[in-house]
């Protein structure tokens, strides 16, 4: 893990920890981090609707799966 020095205002901060339930400030930045991480590939996941064919049926999706045996 890095360390890294960020100046953020303190309002800011403060509101953050209290959306995120965070009892730190590392924990609240970590959590925002990561939430924002989640959200630009979900954003981007979503982007590709419509622009993927899928061939198989959802009952060959289901039991196609030939590993098992």
């Amino acid at each position: 893990m890095s360390r890294a020095t960020v100046t953020l205002p303190q309002d800011l901060l403060t509101e953050l920890m209290s959306l995120v339930g965070a009892r730190s400030k590392t924990e609240a930045v970590l959590t925002a981090v990561k939430d924002e991480i989640r959200l630009r590939k979900l954003a981007s996941i979503k982007a590709m609707a419509g622009k993927m064919e899928f061939i198989a049926t959802a009952d060959e999706l289901r039991h196609g799966d030939n590993r098992l045996g």
